[in-house]
C-alpha cells in the first residue's frame, strides 16, 4: 500500500514542477502582504485563503485538473510548511498567518502518524492475542491463504504436502554434534520425511486451531463454549476423517488450583474470569501422529512471573532434550528454572515449585503415553531418550504444595492400551465398548464426545467398563485450593540430523 501512494505522489510532484519554479517569488509577495502593517489577522487570513486558491489553480493547469483530492490537500500541507520556514526567517515576520502554517503542518503530521498505526492494526489482523498475558502477537492475520476466521482445511493449503517445518535445533550436548552433519544421519533423515510430513500438518492445523481460539479467549466466557468453538475448528481444519485425523484428546481448561485433566462435561456453566489461570491444553493427529501442545491464559498481570517462568522451564527442558540424554538430567534443568522464580500476589510473595507427580511424556502413534515418563524435578529416573522418539515436554509450575491429587468430577476416559481381554455380561457396556474403539481407539476422549455421538445413558456401562480395567478414567488433578497452577508444553521429535519442535508458533 505504501508502494502505492509514494507512486501516486511523486507523480503530482514531477506535474508541479514547472508551476513550482515561479513560486519563491509570489511566495515573498504574499508573506510581506500576509505580515505587513499592524499584523492584523482578518488581514493575515484573507491573504491565506488567497494564496491556497491560487495554489489550486496552478496545480489544475499544471496536472490537467487531473489531481485526487488527498493528494492536493497533501502537498498544500508541504506548500504552507515551505511558506512558514521561509516567512520565519526574519525574526520580526513571526504573525498569525505563520503560526498558522506551523499549526497546519503539524496537524498533517498527527493525521499520517494516524493512518501509519492504523495500517499497523490492519496489518496485525484481528487474532491478536495481546489480551492474554505472556503470548507473543501472531502478526498477519491467518498465514497460507487461510481465511479469518479459518474455513479451510489446513491439507488444501498445501497441495504438495510440503507443510512447514518446526523450529529446528541443533544438538548442544558433546556426544550429539556429530549427528549434524553426519551423511549417514542425513540419509536416515530422508527416509523418516513421511513421518516428519504427517506430524508437521498436526501441528500446523494446532497454530491456526489456537491462533483462532486466543482471539476469542476472553473474560466472560463460558468455558463449555471455549472447548466446543475449539474442538469444532479443529475438527474443520485437520479435516476430520475417523480415525485417520482428528482431535488427539479432549480440550483441557483447568482453572486455577486445578493442573490438569478437566474439561466441562454438559451442563456445566462455569465462566472464565479476569483472576483466574487456565491452562490450555489440546491436541490433533493425523494418521495417529499426535500433536501435544499447551498454554496457560490470565489477564491480570500479576500473574506475569510465574507464566514466564513456566515457559522458561519449558523451553529450558525442550533445549536439554536429546539423543542419549537421561531423562533425570532434564528434569533437574527445568527444576533449576522453575525454582528460581517467584510470584508475588496480593502483598504476599509465593516461590513458584514444579509440580513433582506431573510429568512430560514420550508419543507413540494413537499413544498419548508411550511409556517413557519426562519429570520436571531431579531425581528421576535414568533412562536415555533416543533417537526417532517424540516427545512432549510440558511443565507445571505452582504457587501451592507442588504436588496434585485426584479431585472433582470425572471427565477425561480413554482405553487401557495393554488391558487383556475381559468378558463382559452387559451388553450396553459391549456396545459402549465397540463405540469407543471404533470412534477412539486408544485415544483419550470425554462425555462431551458421547453426548455428540448420540449415546445415551451410558453413565453405569461407563463405570462398568473403568471397574474391570478396560478403560482408564483419567480424573483432574489438582494443587491446594488457593493455589494457582501455570502449564506451557511443546511436542518436539528427535531426529537424526537435529531436534526439531514441531508445536512452535509466533505465540510461545
Amino acid at each position: 500500500m505504501s508502494t502505492t501512494t509514494t507512486g501516486i505522489v511523486d507523480q503530482a510532484t514531477v506535474a508541479a514542477v514547472p508551476a513550482a519554479a515561479e513560486e519563491p517569488k509570489k511566495k515573498t509577495e504574499e508573506e510581506e502582504a500576509a505580515v505587513g502593517g499592524n499584523g492584523d489577522a482578518g488581514g493575515a487570513a484573507e491573504s491565506a485563503a488567497k494564496k491556497k486558491r491560487n495554489r489550486r489553480k496552478k496545480k489544475k493547469a499544471a496536472a490537467g485538473g487531473g489531481a485526487a483530492p488527498g493528494e492536493e490537500e497533501g502537498e498544500e500541507g508541504e506548500e504552507s510548511a515551505e511558506d512558514a520556514s521561509a516567512a520565519s526567517a526574519p525574526a520580526a515576520a513571526t504573525c498569525a498567518s505563520v503560526g498558522g502554517a506551523k499549526k497546519k503542518k503539524k496537524k498533517n503530521k498527527a493525521g499520517g502518524a494516524g493512518g501509519e498505526q492504523q495500517q499497523q492494526q490492519k496489518k496485525k489482523g484481528t487474532s491478536n492475542p495481546n489480551h492474554i498475558r505472556v503470548l507473543g502477537d501472531w502478526g498477519a492475520d491467518y498465514p497460507y491463504g487461510q481465511t479469518s476466521p479459518p474455513s479451510k482445511p489446513v491439507i488444501t493449503l498445501f497441495p504438495n504436502g510440503d507443510y512447514p517445518t518446526g523450529e529446528i535445533m541443533d544438538y548442544h550436548h558433546d556426544f550429539n554434534t556429530w549427528r549434524t552433519t553426519s551423511a549417514e544421519r542425513r540419509e536416515l533423515d530422508r527416509l523418516t520425511t513421511d513421518v516428519y510430513r504427517e506430524a508437521r500438518l498436526a501441528a500446523e492445523v494446532h497454530r491456526q486451531v489456537r491462533q483462532y481460539v486466543e482471539g476469542i479467549i476472553k473474560p466472560g466466557v463460558r468455558l463449555i463454549d471455549i472447548c466446543e468453538q475449539l474442538e469444532n475448528m479443529n475438527r474443520k481444519l485437520v479435516k476430520e476423517n475417523g480415525l485417520q485425523a482428528g482431535i488427539a484428546f479432549p480440550t483441557g481448561c483447568s482453572l486455577n488450583h486445578v493442573a490438569a485433566h478437566y474439561t466441562p462435561n454438559s451442563g456445566d456453566t462455569t465462566v472464565l474470569g479476569y483472576d483466574d489461570v487456565m491452562k490450555l491444553d489440546f491436541g490433533t493427529h493425523v494418521n495417529g501422529r499426535i500433536i501435544d501442545c499447551a498454554f496457560t491464559v490470565a489477564f491480570n498481570p500479576k500473574f506475569d512471573p510465574l507464566l514466564q517462568t513456566v515457559k522458561d522451564a519449558t523451553n529450558t527442558g525442550i533445549k536439554a532434550a536429546g539423543p542419549d540424554v537421561r531423562l533425570c538430567d532434564v528434569g533437574a534443568a527445568i527444576q533449576e528454572v522453575m525454582e528460581a522464580g517467584e510470584v508475588e500476589l496480593d502483598g504476599k510473595v509465593y516461590p513458584i515449585k514444579s509440580v513433582r507427580n506431573l510429568n512430560g511424556h514420550s508419543i507413540a502413534p494413537y499413544v498419548i503415553h508411550a511409556g517413557k515418563s519426562v519429570p520436571i524435578v531431579k531425581g528421576g529416573e535414568a533412562t536415555k531418550m533416543e533417537e526417532g522418539e517424540f516427545y512432549a515436554i510440558e511443565t507445571f509450575g505452582s504457587t501451592g504444595k507442588g504436588y496434585v491429587n485426584e479431585d472433582l468430577e470425572c471427565s477425561h476416559y480413554m482405553k487401557n492400551v495393554h488391558a487383556a481381554h475381559v468378558p463382559l455380561r452387559s451388553q450396553k457396556s459391549k456396545a459402549l465398548l465397540a463405540h469407543i474403539t471404533k470412534n477412539y481407539s486408544t485415544l483419550a476422549f470425554c462425555k462431551r464426545w458421547l453426548d455428540r455421538s448420540g449415546e445415551k445413558a451410558y453413565a453405569l456401562a461407563l463405570k462398568n467398563l473403568c471397574d474391570v480395567g478396560l478403560v482408564d478414567a483419567l480424573m483432574p488433578l489438582c494443587d491446594v485450593k488457593g493455589s494457582y497452577v501455570a502449564q506451557y508444553e511443546h511436542t518436539f521429535v528427535l531426529r537424526p540430523t537435529c531436534k526439531e519442535v514441531l508445536s512452535r508458533g509466533e505465540d510461545y
